[in-house]
């Protein structure tokens, strides 16, 4: 874990990206280590644009919450997610580099499928922020040696180099210049990743001191990441989000309680336990057993088509679109309580052991060819959300957020 007082230099660093600097005109040790902590985590986050975005320029979404009111709950806002966003900069060559020490590490012999199996992004989370997405899918578990949290999807470690405190930095000083915006953060356990591991005390303790609890936290998350009694446990208003992180947990904790003053880390608490694997109907989930808050959720990620394993690109896409398609005119039509609920419909997908396999980035975006003429699953959405334009979504997330180029204006309603 990164040490207490690196996170104090470039938190004050972060408040002073944009200072002048020193007479000299060379750059503060706060600036240094800012920009230390940025470079480690550029092959998870990727590459941090510090200049000042116009809405007329090239991210016209990077400040779209501003002109929505403190007022609107989380909930009825249309929030463009990307899933896995850590795997972006993954690739054979970077399998290739780094399998063989995770199985060394681990005693293991095994290697991870194909790179193209885990990949679901080709940007980074700078560049999806600067794009308009505001919800994060990340999955950690413990490093190939044991001593701290990396990225993880399924068997393959995406970076040595970029740690979760590495990245979550990353996040702290994007919100640093853009204090109107809110980035809803699910952090899973990836369970599978090598020999032995385990969401074991040790773990647990990292996750805790990189999420700010305790005497040896972080002080960046203490700042960060929204939280306190009343907090916990709430999804809340866009007010009182701005300029934090809402954690959106999907691992479990001894010491986890869904009430609103429970002890535990603070954020909605989404338990691997009620989250059925591969459900294609969708399912509700209550977070918060005091409020009675819920979460709708469609994550069919890999879709059962009648022909079995031999079935086309072109039926996997129907079938993930039928899922999608249904769960987001629920969203749409929601009245009462569940017109309050926060909705997440998972627009990614994919069928690695069809045959042939459908990857996510064939899943997403088609394979190019007279079989899937109108692309994939995202060219498809796109044309659903602009007959659903105007209408309530929730969150969207999707895999290759940059195809269409208007796939995120479209999920925010533009």
């Amino acid at each position: 874990m990164r040490h207490p007082l690196v996170f104090a230099i470039s938190c004050a660093a972060a408040s002073t990206l944009v200072a002048a600097r020193e007479s000299s005109g060379e750059p503060t040790l706060g600036e240094l280590a800012l920009q230390k902590v940025l470079g480690d985590s550029r092959e998870i986050f990727g590459v941090y644009d510090d200049e000042d975005e116009d809405e007329e320029g090239e991210h016209p979404y990077a400040n779209w919450m501003s002109r929505v009111p403190d007022s609107t709950p989380l909930a009825h806002l249309n929030i463009p997610g990307v899933h896995d966003a850590a795997t972006w900069n993954y690739s054979q060559a970077t399998q290739d580099m780094l399998a063989p020490g995770v199985a060394r590490c681990s005693g293991g012999s095994g290697r991870p499928a194909p790179a193209q199996v885990y990949r679901t992004q080709r940007r980074g989370a700078a560049a999806a922020l600067d794009a308009g997405v505001r919800f994060f899918d990340l999955r950690f578990a413990a490093d190939a040696l044991g001593q701290g949290l990396a990225f993880w999807h399924g068997g393959a470690l995406l970076s040595a180099a970029a740690d979760v405190d590495d990245v979550l930095f990353g996040f702290y000083a994007w919100l640093e210049r853009h204090p109107s915006e809110s980035v809803l953060l699910s952090f899973q356990y990836e369970g599978g990743t090598r020999e032995g591991a385990e969401f074991d005390g040790e773990v647990k303790g990292r996750l805790k001191r990189a999420l700010g609890e305790g005497e040896e936290g972080s002080g960046g998350a203490r700042r960060f990441v929204r939280r306190g009694g009343g907090d916990k446990g709430r999804l809340g208003t866009l007010g009182e989000s701005r300029g934090k992180i809402v954690l959106l947990k999907r691992f479990d904790m001894e010491d986890e309680d869904e009430g609103e003053d429970g002890e535990g880390l603070p954020g909605l608490h989404l338990s691997p336990a009620k989250w059925p694997d591969n459900n294609p109907d969708g399912f509700e989930l209550v977070y918060n057993a005091t409020s009675g808050e819920r979460a709708f959720i469609e994550d069919y990620y890999e879709p059962t088509i009648g022909s079995g394993s031999n079935s086309s690109v072109a039926e996997n896409v129907r079938a993930k679109m039928e899922a999608v398609k249904a769960h987001l005119e629920i969203a749409a039509a929601a009245t009462g309580v569940a017109r309050d609920s926060l909705f997440i419909t998972f627009a990614s997908g994919e069928h690695n052991d069809n045959n042939p396999p459908v990857f996510p980035q064939t899943m997403a975006l088609g394979n190019g060819t007279e079989v899937t003429p109108d692309g994939g699953v995202n060219h498809h959405l796109a044309t659903l959300l602009r007959e659903m334009r105007g209408s309530r979504l929730g969150v969207v997330v999707v895999d290759f957020f940059d195809e269409p180029a208007d796939l995120v204006g479209l999920i925010l309603g533009s």
